[in-house]
């Protein structure tokens, strides 16, 4: 399979050049900017100091702007499992979206349809392993919400682009709400802990909140409200197996 994209360099990138076999993460991001065109003006301005390596329009055009090979400034504090700053060990995707701050929108069709095959072509080329394809808000819960629980993770699944669960939604939504044991919360954060979620700060308060929260608009987007269930509960044990 062969992308279209066109090309508009940021300079915000490494200038010392990554091996292929560093590059082990797919990073989606919205924009969260008011204008497309603002996005892309700050995304190429030396100034800004934030940059990405590919620029998804809303109309579905894919913008190539930092070479595979070179880390693009997009991940900042960030950490998985036991890496951190992930930018050297990732490919950056922002998606134009103005985010929770100006009137977050659903995903365009093109969009969705150039986030699937762009994807494709990179999990293929880079031989990135389904767990290793994340949000902005799962390696940096402490600052971040994009893509958001708008972002369709579910629908990307069904294509071999990364994760989720395969339980009965009936089954799920009885368990909506249902308070956790302190054995059972505790679990619960031990878990998400395996998977791979971690604050970045450590004097961050409440961290089991953000960290739920981060979840929950990964893998329970219908409520995002950053306490843990017995649904919460059941999709981690579920993912855990995967």
């Amino acid at each position: 399979m062969s992308i279209k994209t066109v090309l508009k360099y940021s300079p915000n990138f490494n200038l010392k050049k990554r091996k292929t076999k560093e590059i082990k993460f797919l990073i989606f991001h919205y924009t969260g900017m008011k204008s497309e065109k603002a996005a892309i003006e700050k995304l190429t301005d030396i100034q800004s100091q934030v940059g990405a390596n590919y620029f998804i329009k809303k109309n579905g055009e894919i913008i190539n702007m930092v070479p595979d090979h070179y880390a693009a400034w997009h991940a900042g504090l960030s950490s998985w499992k036991k890496l951190k700053y992930l930018n050297k060990n990732s490919i950056g995707i922002e998606i134009s979206n103005p985010g929770h701050q100006f009137g977050y929108k659903n995903f365009t069709k093109n969009q969705i349809n150039s986030i699937k095959k762009l994807s494709l072509v990179l999990i293929k080329k880079y031989k990135i392993k389904k767990n290793n394809i994340l949000g902005h808000s799962d390696i940096a819960p402490d600052r971040k919400k994009d893509p958001g629980e708008r972002f369709p993770w579910q629908y990307l699944y069904k294509s071999r682009i990364g994760i989720w669960h395969n339980l009965d939604k009936k089954k799920l939504f009885k368990l909506r709400k249902k308070k956790l044991s302190f054995n059972e919360s505790r679990s619960f954060m031990k878990s998400l802990k395996i998977i791979g979620y971690q604050s970045n700060n450590k004097f961050t308060k409440n961290k089991k909140k953000i960290l739920t929260f981060a979840f929950q608009r990964r893998f329970r987007p219908e409520l995002v409200n950053g306490i843990n269930d017995k649904e919460c509960l059941l999709i981690i044990q579920n993912l855990i197996k995967i």
